[in-house]
């Protein structure tokens, strides 16, 4: 949403600011938008291989769409891991086997549905209460296996703004490209009325427009709409691992979770009372 609005502004403030004492016809010129456009998709495509292509594209409609990593989710996280610890410390880890390789059907996941919906964060949780059951752990082996877990998430999260990134980047230099090309038709038509030349160098620093415009009011957003929706997803593996240490490393899981909220940004983050409670309203 907040996306859609920038790009209405940028427009109002260039386009319609021009408007004022400009035409707008003089800036419809389809050809120089043709050839930015195809210079931006070819260099995306030239410098990219399938996997980034598709995982650039595939990610495009996040920046548009608002952030789930909110309080609410981050409570759930926080109870359901709670529940999960809880049910350890008192029957062992071996009952929340049924649990950990099915959570699809399992009746403590299911209560969470916000939590479940994230198939990776599940993944992530399940994959360490797994090794949990197995035997006995090294919490120091662990956490080195969670951190370049987490790291390796992080770099495959960030392909794709840094993917958009590339393509703002070299959107000026297109745009410079374009309006060259724009000046060396003009070259060789020197002997044409001043008019007609004038509407060309025109339509040639067009292009240079288009390139900028594109790219710092359009592209650069995107990307950096992506940036922070990748670090906001992040932050959910980090909770799980910090709740998962604390409880390896044998503490109660009311201070397990405890661990947890502290890890949360503080835009995210319940206050303490307000985690008690939740979690008293939704145990049983």
């Amino acid at each position: 949403m907040f996306l859609i609005i920038g790009y209405v502004i940028i427009l109002l403030a260039s386009l319609g600011t021009y408007a004022v004492h400009g035409s707008l016809a003089a800036l419809w010129v389809p050809m120089e938008y043709l050839a930015i456009f195809g210079l931006m998709i070819g260099g995306f495509i030239a410098g990219n291989g399938p996997k980034a292509i598709k995982g650039t594209l595939g990610s495009l409609s996040l920046a548009v769409k608002g952030s789930k990593y909110n309080k609410a989710l981050y409570v759930d996280l926080l109870a359901l891991m709670f529940e999960i610890l809880a049910k350890v410390r008192k029957e062992g880890l071996m009952s929340i086997e049924n649990d950990i390789e099915n959570p699809d059907s399992s009746p403590l996941f299911s209560k969470y549905p916000s939590v479940a919906a994230d198939h990776h964060a599940v993944e992530f949780m399940t994959d360490y209460l797994r090794m949990m059951v197995g035997g006995n752990l090294n919490a120091f082996e662990i956490e080195n296996l969670m951190d370049m877990e987490i790291e390796t998430h992080h770099q495959e999260a960030h392909q794709a703004p840094h993917v958009v990134s590339k393509v703002a980047d070299a959107l000026p230099a297109f745009g410079i490209v374009v309006a060259v090309m724009g000046v060396v038709n003009v070259m060789g038509s020197v002997g044409q009325p001043p008019a007609v030349l004038g509407k060309m160098i025109g339509g040639a620093l067009v292009g240079t427009f288009l390139g900028i415009l594109v790219s710092y009011g359009f592209v650069a957003p995107i990307a950096s709409q992506l940036e922070q929706k990748v670090e906001e997803s992040g932050k959910i593996y980090q909770v799980i691992k910090v709740v998962l240490l604390a409880s390896m490393n044998g503490y109660a899981p009311q201070v397990a979770v405890e661990f947890g909220r502290k890890v949360l940004y503080s835009t995210d983050r319940p206050g303490f009372t307000e985690l008690e409670q939740e979690i008293k309203s939704r145990k049983g």
